[in-house]
């Protein structure tokens, strides 16, 4: 290895060596943090994730292959790091004031946070297995510590063990295929693999190989059937970690699945029967299950599921076209769920926990403002126009239709007009309730950059939906 070489590798993970770092350094100074002074662990942390954002965008007109074959810095790479770098400082602002309130304002919190955006930073450019092993699990350590971050919750120490013992599972099974497409390609990596399959006939120990893939994988974006853990976890994590959880790592398990079901393994298309009933029925459980709940957080995970399944309509149209409408799915996922965990974040006041939906009732009465910002963001996630959630899914059907699927793209949108009753509950809630109480939000200015910042995002991508659609036709695998 040359020290040219060297350099080049440096330059290609210069970001993930920056969060890294500066992680490890903030793990150490957090130490000598006295008492009221955590907000500067929040700052500390936000520019972190700023200067890696500004090296990733620095080093994006180039595409760097690194460390033999098992890394890349490409624009489907810079995409998903963006994706992530946005909910990650978005979910540092969320803790500034909510940290306080639940007693948890220590460094380990923001460092376990910087571990796991370097985990799922890793999954955007791993183009071999095993790195892809390597950023999964780096990114799922850090999020089962903080999921049970509430020690003295038994709700969240029962979700941390919930989603230890599954995740240690899936992680299990993952590996086991990874051996298997060993075993019959000689490779781990994703270029190897594509080589090794191509112009083959199906091979029956593949497709076995593949469902094992892809069970691994599907336990990381909450779909059917490993979607257990998703309710229970959303529940009794810490709000700010479930709102991370909700875009972060979907969106991390959704650029591991496209690299690679979408290149080396495009010649088992027989196992894209397996990823559609994977699809319907992800969907078709999240939009039926949250009609019946009354935590606003569970119904949110229910919520969640659904996006999952409606996005993996657009794994099964493949091509440029559904990539790219997954990617912008992904991305205006993560501006309307983060804006709409900021207003149950700010809710959270004293004995008053803003989980239960009849906890917003009349809340347009109090706060016309905040209500009229929920109305917006629950419209979103109806993919109600103009909002930028509709075009989110009007561009995964385009998708699915053009390659042929219209049965597919009929079935997404009924099952959208289910879920779309669950959201215009809540705005029901909101506007045609009398208030129980009284209560004042927690509206520090970290929480109104959140809420600004998710708002325009929602509402801009409503606007002009094609140049966002362009920016992400423009990353598929390096454009």
């Amino acid at each position: 290895m040359s020290a040219a070489e060297l350099l080049e590798w440096v330059l290609a993970s210069l970001p993930e060596i920056l969060v890294i770092t500066g992680a490890c350094v903030l793990l150490i100074v957090g130490q000598f943090v006295r008492r009221g002074q955590e907000h500067l662990l929040v700052w500390a942390s936000v520019a972190i994730v700023l200067i890696a954002a500004l090296a990733t965008v620095l080093l994006a007109a180039e595409i760097r292959p690194a460390y033999r074959g098992m890394f890349i810095a490409d624009r489907f790479a810079v995409f998903f790091k963006m994706v992530f770098y946005l909910a990650t400082v978005l979910t540092f602002l969320l803790s500034r004031k909510y940290v306080d309130i639940e007693g948890i304002a220590i460094s380990e919190y923001y460092v376990l946070l910087l571990f796991a955006l370097t985990g799922m930073m890793i999954m955007a450019s791993a183009i071999d297995l095993l790195s892809i092993y390597v950023g999964l699990e780096l990114m799922a350590l850090s999020t089962y510590v903080l999921t049970g971050f509430l020690r003295r919750d038994r709700r969240s120490n029962e979700a941390a063990l919930k989603y230890v013992i599954l995740g240690a599972v899936s992680t299990a099974i993952f590996l086991y295929g990874v051996s298997l497409v060993y075993g019959l390609t000689g490779t781990t990596a994703l270029e190897g693999i594509a080589a090794a399959v191509a112009g083959q006939p199906l091979d029956p120990a593949l497709l076995l190989a593949v469902v094992f893939i892809v069970a691994g994988l599907v336990f990381k974006i909450g779909a059917v059937p490993f979607h257990m853990w998703v309710p229970d976890v959303y529940e009794g994590a810490p709000t700010t970690i479930t709102a991370f959880m909700s875009v972060g790592p979907k969106a991390a398990g959704f650029a591991v699945i496209l690299r690679v079901f979408l290149n080396p393994l495009i010649a088992a298309s027989d196992a894209w029967i397996i990823v559609a009933a994977i699809a319907v029925a992800t969907m078709a459980l999240g939009s039926f299950v949250a009609l019946v709940q009354d935590n606003f957080k569970r119904l949110l995970a229910y919520s969640s599921i659904a996006h999952a399944g409606f996005a993996v309509f657009g794994v099964v149209a493949g091509g440029a076209d559904g990539i790219a409408s997954v990617m912008l799915y992904l991305l205006i996922y993560a501006f309307m769920n983060l804006g709409i965990f900021s207003i149950v974040i700010m809710m959270r006041s004293g004995d008053f926990l803003g989980e239960s939906i009849e906890d917003y009732a009349g809340l347009s009465k109090w706060h016309p403002g905040l209500a009229l910002l929920m109305l917006l963001y629950l419209f979103s996630l109806a993919g109600i126009p103009p909002t930028a959630g509709f075009f989110a899914k009007f561009y995964v059907l385009v998708a699915l239709v053009e390659r042929g699927f219209v049965a597919l793209a009929v079935i997404a949108v009924l099952l959208s007009a289910v879920a779309a009753y669950f959201y215009i509950r809540v705005v029901m809630v909101i506007y045609m309730r009398e208030p129980k109480r009284a209560f004042e939000p927690a509206l520090t200015p970290a929480v109104r950059t959140t809420l600004a910042v998710t708002a325009a995002g929602t509402i801009g991508i409503g606007l002009y939906p094609a140049w966002f659609l362009r920016l992400a036709q423009t990353s598929v695998f390096g454009g």
